[in-house]
């Protein structure tokens, strides 16, 4: 076998077993659950300020539509 061939195999071992690793390990589970927990809160809070944004703007067009009928 060529060492450059032994080289490359070596490095692809380590490479293996990190990536093994990686899966196997669960330290960093709790940082996806969290990211994932403030991203629907984050997607909620938007939802409900676009619904409260509708309802604040029609209230001020009736307002804008009762007060243009009294001063004509």
């Amino acid at each position: 076998m060529k060492v450059g061939t032994a080289n490359m195999n070596t490095m692809l071992l380590k490479l293996y077993i990190r990536l093994q690793n990686l899966a196997t390990q669960e330290e960093g589970q709790d940082m996806v659950e969290y990211f994932l927990v403030t991203s629907l809160l984050a997607f909620s809070w938007i939802a409900g300020v676009r619904s409260a944004a509708v309802a604040v703007n029609s209230a001020f067009n009736n307002i804008s539509t009762t007060l243009s009928l009294y001063v004509s």
